[in-house]
């Protein structure tokens, strides 16, 4: 699956921006996954998200097992720009986008692919 991300680079001058939540939104998504709590994990996905992943009589939580995504590692890096964030971890690259409710995963499993959109087994 391949997702479209542009990455804007926004210039902020005298906000704070918020990097925090989605790191921990990224590493709680996959400790979760490794810790076998796929349906907590599917609660972390963006609604689109985890409407797409699983297959027709499949369960979110039966597709993530199924993708078997690696463990996250540390964060290595956070960017934000408005709603949107891209964390990326020792083992994964990690797409959120910030709901009324908070940071939701919309893509995870990324990888970059060279002149390409990330390449992700989760998208929406």
């Amino acid at each position: 699956m391949r997702i479209l991300l542009i990455v804007l680079a926004v210039a902020l001058t005298g906000c704070a921006v918020d990097t925090v939540s989605p790191a921990r939104v990224a590493e709680r998504f996959h400790a979760l996954i490794t810790a076998g709590q796929d349906e907590a994990a599917c609660g972390m996905l963006a609604r689109k998200t985890a409407d797409k992943l699983p297959r027709r009589g499949q369960s979110c939580a039966d597709a993530l097992r199924e993708l078997r995504l690696g463990p996250g590692g540390v964060v290595v890096s956070v960017s934000v720009w408005g709603d949107e964030a891209q964390v990326r971890l020792a083992g994964d690259t990690i797409f959120l986008h910030r709901y009324s409710d908070g940071w939701r995963v919309r893509a995870a499993g990324c990888e970059p692919v060279p002149d390409l959109p990330y390449d992700c087994e989760v998208d929406d």
